[in-house]
């Protein structure tokens, strides 16, 4: 007996502890997945707006490497398999996908009942029209990391092609993330370049930040400059990185510069601007996916008070606005601009509830209502923007209200029309993706 109990103690109880360890934190993790994935269902937050990852049970082993390897702890563990548990966290940087053991996780774009509108594209990023390529958020990747990575291989492609006849090899379209990026990769292989960005600075969609706005990043490798070790910064900070990243480098950017026309010419594209015409083989299109702000189509929209990006909330002190719009830059510019001294805020939204928003950006929203300093307008739609005031009808009953200044922040309306004038295809996408494109799009970049 005491033998018996001896080799239980030597061999069988130090087994035993570590697996009872590990059950108990297997059930705790799905407890919190669970609850996770329920608060979402209740707050209707189930449609993720990005990139993201769809799971195989049958080849999933539910090792957890997914749910460890998610920064917005968007993914959980349930029944032994990986689920996505918090759709509206999710950003599409794919590393869960990167750190399945064996490949159960497919990203995809859009689900079966929200479409996604994505140009289609290669491998190596060039479009179904021979010589023009896409990289970043056009293409489906909003992510600044990534985003710096696809213009990166997307010029690497572009590379490839050698030099051209014309008097330029590639002209990169936008100086956002990606478009730097590509521009850098483009004096790194030595072609003939030319940058052209419509605004006079930097960002892409940064750009449309408001002022102080954290951008949520990682670590990136930019061509010639190397790794950029940077997770938290805020919308300015970035916009002087880049700035310092040009000055280091000596990269040139035609700032203000708006492309108007790309035009075939043999074997090669005209690109008309509003200041010359470039002749070049090839073109990246690095324009992001905002294309014209969609607008509210109502009388008085054309006042000069009415504007579709919030840029500084202090210009709206004491000031009455109406913010117009569900999603979190609505959520964002109200909460922001209902901080300011004096302001009165109202934000009128037509659905009944808010779906799609980030928790923090409605736990702000709501504190920030029941304190009285923001008025909630929800099944509400604007009928008539007038000088001084703005009428609404919500359910029926018409409300008018002393206003300064109407923010649209009702998101952009895919460039599509100049897509399919250049002859690029747009599909709609309802869970579904180039699995090998996405995988290619979350390789590192090599050091």
């Amino acid at each position: 007996m005491n033998d018996q109990l001896f080799i239980y103690l030597l061999y069988v109880l130090p087994l035993t502890v570590p697996l009872l360890i590990y059950l108990y934190k297997r059930k705790r993790h799905q407890k919190i997945a669970e609850e996770t994935w329920h608060e979402a269902v209740a707050s209707g937050l189930t449609e993720p707006a990005t990139l993201h990852p769809v799971f195989d049970p049958n080849v999933c082993l539910g090792s957890g490497g997914c749910y460890k390897a998610c920064p917005e702890q968007a993914i959980g563990i349930i029944d032994g398999k990986g689920v996505l548990v918090s759709p509206a966290l999710c950003i599409g940087h794919g590393a869960c996908a990167a750190s399945c053991p064996v490949g159960a996780i497919k990203l995809v774009f859009g689900t079966e009942t929200r479409g996604v509108d994505i140009p289609q594209l290669k491998p190596n990023f060039e479009t179904n029209v021979p010589g023009i390529y896409i990289a970043g958020e056009l293409g489906g990747m909003g992510l600044i990391r990534k985003a710096v990575e696809q213009g990166r291989q997307a010029m690497d492609s572009i590379s490839k092609r050698g030099r051209a006849k014309t008097p330029h090899d590639v002209v990169v379209i936008g100086a956002g993330p990606a478009g730097i990026s590509a521009t850098l990769a483009a004096k790194h292989h030595g072609l003939r370049c030319v940058t052209l960005e419509q605004e006079d600075t930097f960002g892409g969609s940064t750009l449309h930040y408001p002022r102080g706005k954290l951008v949520m990043t990682a670590p990136m490798n930019l061509p010639i400059i190397g790794k950029v070790k940077v997770r938290e910064i805020s919308k300015e900070a970035l916009m002087r990185l880049w700035e310092d990243v040009v000055a280091k480098t000596g990269i040139k950017i035609n700032f203000s510069e708006r492309m108007e026309k790309i035009e075939r010419q043999g074997d090669a594209f005209s690109i008309v601007t509003n200041r010359a015409n470039y002749l070049t083989r090839s073109v990246l299109l690095s324009i992001g996916r905002r294309g014209t702000p969609r607008k509210l189509d109502v009388p008085g929209e054309e006042l000069e008070k009415v504007i579709y990006r919030l840029i500084d909330p202090e210009q709206y002190r004491a000031k009455h606005v109406l913010v117009v719009g569900g999603g979190d830059a609505a959520l964002e510019a109200a909460v922001a601009i209902s901080e300011q001294p004096g302001a009165t805020v109202t934000l009128s939204y037509r659905g009944n509830a808010f779906n799609r928003v980030k928790p923090k950006n409605r736990e702000r929203m709501e504190k920030a209502s029941t304190s009285g300093q923001l008025r909630l307008l929800l099944e509400s739609n604007v009928k008539q923007i007038l000088p001084a005031a703005v009428q609404l009808d919500q359910k029926g009953t018409g409300i008018e209200l002393p206003n300064d200044a109407v923010i649209v922040c009702a998101g952009g309306i895919l460039p599509t029309p100049l897509l399919k004038e250049i002859g690029i295809h747009v599909e709609t996408r309802h869970g579904t993706g180039s699995f090998q494109q996405m995988s290619d799009a979350t390789k590192p970049a090599p050091h």
